[in-house]
C-alpha cells in the first residue's frame, strides 16, 4: 500500500482555512443585471422572443472543452473517482483502501494538498487549442466533487486558497482571449448536491458535515430549495466574475426543484449579455426548449439536421473526461468524421481533453489535436461559417446516434458524403478515398436544375478534378495525390445558391430531449 505523509500542522491549517468563508452580497431573487437590465424573464416564451444564438458559435463549430481538477491526483477510472471512492463494491472503493488507507483517514479533500499543478501554463495550452483549429474553449470551472478552479468568494475550497493556489479559470481566460479564442466555462455545481452521499453509509470523512466540500449530502438524486439557492448564488457569481460566453451544465439542471431557479439564471445570464453588447450560449442536455438555448448531446451526434444550432460533447479518451492511466483514445480520423456529420446537422463539436495533475497534456492527446489541426488548415473552408443544405448528406454507412455511442468508429467509403454551404459554394466532403473518384447523387441534373456549376476542385489541392453532371449524379474525379490524411472536400461553385439554410429535412426538437 503506498502511503502519503502530510504534516498534521499544515493539514490543520489547511482545513481551518477551507471552513472560513467571506461572502459576497448576490441578489438571486432578481434577474436585472448589475446594470439594471431586465428585458429577458424567466419564461421560454419572453425568452424566445428576444434570444438570438450568436454568430461566434454557429460559425464557430469547433470548440475544446477542459476536465481538469483534484480528480487528476488519483487518476484511477474515470471523472467520478470522488464519488465512487465512497461507493461500497465498487472498483474505486477497493483501489482506495488498497492505495491510500481508510477513508475516515485518507478522503477525497487529502488529494487537494496534491494537486500543485507545477507544469501548468495557460498560454502554452491556448496555443495548442488554436493550433488545433478551436474557436472556443470550455474549461471546468467546478466538477461535480464541488472543488473550484477560480477565484471564489462562496466557496472556500477553491484553486486560489488550496491545491495550485492559482485562479486556473481566470488565467485561462486570459489566455483565450489572447489567442483570439471565445471563452465560456462549465459548472457541475447541481450534482455536489448529493455527489458524496455514499459516504454516509459507512465511516468516512464525508461525515464530517463541517467540511463544506462534500455538499448536500442528499440521499438518491434529490434536491432542496436551500441547495437550489446555494446553486444559483454561485452560478451567478460565475458569470459576474469572469463573464462567460458559454455556460455548459450537465444533466441535473432539469430537475424540477432546479428548473424555476435555472430559468432565473438564463434571464440573468441574458440580460448581462445586453450589458456586456455580446451574445451568449447556454448548453444544456435535457429539459429546455432548444430555442432558448444551445441542447448538448453526450458522447453521440443526432441522425437529424436540426433546426436550430446543437452540439455534441465528446471526449478524445474513450475511457475518462479526466486524466487517467491507461487511456484509450480515438483517432483523429473518428473525430474529424464525427465533426463533419456534426456540421452538416446544424451542430457544432466540443472535443474534450483531460491533463494530468501537474498541468501538462499528454503527448497522444496533443497529437490527436495537432492532426485535427492540420485537417482544419485544409479543409476548414468546408466548416468554418457553412451552413446546411435541404439535406446533411448521403451514403449506405450508418453513422452512430445517440448518446454514449461515438466510441465506435464508423467505416465509411467513397459513397458516403456531407454536405455544407457558404454562398454560392456547395461543399461535399467525401468521408473516404477511392481512385475512381465519387458520384454525388444529390447533384444530379434535376436536383440542381436551376444552378449552373462553375467550378469543382478539392480543397488543398492544384491538380485539375475533372467532373460531369449527369441524370445519376455529379461525378467527380479525384487528384492523384491526396490533399490531406482523411475526409476530402470538394468545393462546387455554382452562379447562385443551390439551397436555403435548414429546407425541408430539418426538425425542431424542442422538449423531446426532457422532461
Amino acid at each position: 500500500m503506498k502511503t502519503y505523509f502530510i504534516p498534521m500542522l499544515l493539514m490543520a491549517g489547511f482545513l481551518c482555512s477551507c471552513r472560513s468563508e467571506t461572502k459576497t452580497a448576490i441578489n438571486i431573487d432578481s434577474v436585472a443585471s448589475p446594470q439594471g437590465t431586465e428585458v429577458f424573464q424567466p419564461d421560454w416564451d419572453n425568452m424566445a422572443r428576444h434570444y438570438q444564438f450568436p454568430q461566434w458559435f454557429t460559425d464557430g463549430k469547433f470548440g475544446i472543452f477542459i476536465h481538469w481538477g483534484v480528480y487528476a491526483v488519483p487518476a484511477f477510472v474515470n471523472e467520478w473517482y470522488s464519488r465512487n471512492m465512497y461507493q461500497k463494491g465498487s472498483e474505486e472503493y477497493a483501489h482506495h483502501l488498497a492505495t491510500y488507507g481508510e477513508h475516515t483517514k485518507f478522503g477525497y479533500k487529502d488529494f487537494i494538498p496534491m494537486f500543485t499543478a507545477e507544469k501548468f501554463d495557460a498560454g502554452e495550452w491556448m496555443k495548442l487549442f488554436k493550433a488545433a483549429g478551436a474557436r472556443y474553449v470550455i474549461p471546468v470551472a467546478e466538477h461535480h466533487d464541488g472543488y473550484a478552479m477560480y477565484d471564489s468568494d462562496l466557496n472556500e475550497w477553491n484553486a486560489v486558497r488550496t491545491g495550485p493556489r492559482k485562479d486556473i479559470v481566470g488565467l485561462l481566460k486570459a489566455a483565450a482571449e489572447k489567442e483570439g479564442i471565445v471563452f465560456g466555462l462549465s459548472t457541475h455545481r447541481a450534482e455536489n448536491a448529493w455527489f458524496y452521499n455514499g459516504g454516509m453509509e459507512f465511516p468516512s470523512d464525508v461525515q464530517d458535515t463541517t467540511i463544506r466540500l462534500y455538499g448536500g449530502r442528499l440521499p438518491g438524486q434529490q434536491y432542496r430549495d436551500d441547495i437550489a439557492r446555494e446553486w444559483l448564488e454561485r452560478t451567478y457569481e460565475l458569470v459576474n466574475k469572469y463573464q462567460p460566453r458559454l455556460v455548459w451544465f450537465d444533466w441535473s439542471v432539469n430537475n424540477p426543484v432546479l428548473m424555476p431557479y435555472f430559468n432565473k439564471f438564463m434571464a440573468y445570464y441574458y440580460n448581462c449579455a445586453l450589458d456586456w453588447d455580446d451574445q451568449v450560449v447556454v448548453n444544456t442536455k435535457q429539459g429546455y426548449p432548444t430555442s432558448v438555448q444551445v441542447w448538448d448531446m453526450e458522447r453521440g451526434k443526432s441522425e437529424k439536421m436540426m433546426k436550430f444550432p446543437w452540439q455534441t460533447d465528446t471526449s478524445v479518451g474513450k475511457k475518462s473526461w479526466s486524466y487517467v492511466e491507461n487511456e484509450e483514445n480515438k483517432t483523429p480520423e473518428q473525430i474529424v468524421h464525427d465533426l463533419t456529420d456534426i456540421v452538416s446537422k446544424n451542430g457544432n463539436l466540443l472535443l474534450n481533453i483531460g491533463p494530468k495533475a501537474d498541468g501538462t497534456i499528454t503527448e497522444e492527446q496533443t497529437a490527436v489535436l495537432l492532426a485535427i489541426g492540420r485537417w482544419l488548415d485544409i479543409n476548414g473552408e468546408a466548416i468554418y461559417g457553412t451552413h446546411c443544405w435541404k439535406k446533411f448528406g448521403e451514403g449506405s454507412a450508418e453513422s452512430t446516434k445517440g448518446s454514449f455511442t461515438d466510441n465506435t468508429a464508423t467505416a465509411y467509403t467513397a459513397a458516403d458524403i456531407r454536405f455544407t454551404t457558404k454562398g454560392n459554394d456547395f461543399y461535399a466532403i467525401v468521408l473516404n478515398w477511392d481512385e475512381d473518384g465519387t458520384v454525388i447523387r444529390s447533384l444530379d441534373r434535376q436536383a440542381v436544375a436551376d444552378a449552373k456549376i462553375l467550378e469543382v476542385r478539392m480543397l488543398g489541392s492544384n491538380e485539375p478534378v475533372a467532373w460531369t453532371q449527369t441524370d445519376e449524379g455529379l461525378k467527380v474525379s479525384f487528384p492523384k495525390t491526396k490533399p490531406c490524411e482523411f475526409a476530402y472536400s470538394l468545393k462546387i461553385t455554382f452562379d447562385k445558391k443551390v439551397g436555403e439554410h435548414l429546407a425541408s429535412e430539418a426538425v425542431d426538437e424542442t422538449m423531446k430531449h426532457g422532461s
